[in-house]
């Protein structure tokens, strides 16, 4: 997820459905070889499934792991929310301190 491509064909398989890799492939300025590396990275990560019908290869989001990694991420920002507001507190109150004296 790290990749802003990947993030991208994800995205777009998830909002368009199963699609064609060549048809992924035509929204993007880069070669069709680069975008089935991309498709590789998400399969190996189970975040797509391949399906080949004779010479014709269908991408699928698995939208069960998808879910797990936005659940995961929620989270994550969640628990920075927290930090960053502890911060602010203890910027306020680092502030009050310094009023004082």
């Amino acid at each position: 997820m790290s990749d802003a491509t990947r993030r991208s064909l994800l995205t777009r398989l998830c909002q368009q459905g199963t699609s064609r890799v060549t048809d992924l492939a035509e929204s993007y300025d880069m070669s069709l070889n680069a975008i089935s590396k991309h498709i590789k990275v998400l399969e190996k990560a189970g975040l797509v499934a391949r399906r080949t019908i004779g010479r014709t290869h269908w991408i699928e989001p698995r939208i069960e792991r998808v879910r797990l990694v936005e659940n995961w991420f929620k989270e994550l920002k969640s628990i920075w929310e927290l930090r960053l507001e502890k911060l602010d507190e203890l910027l306020k109150d680092g502030g009050n301190r310094n009023d004082r004296s």
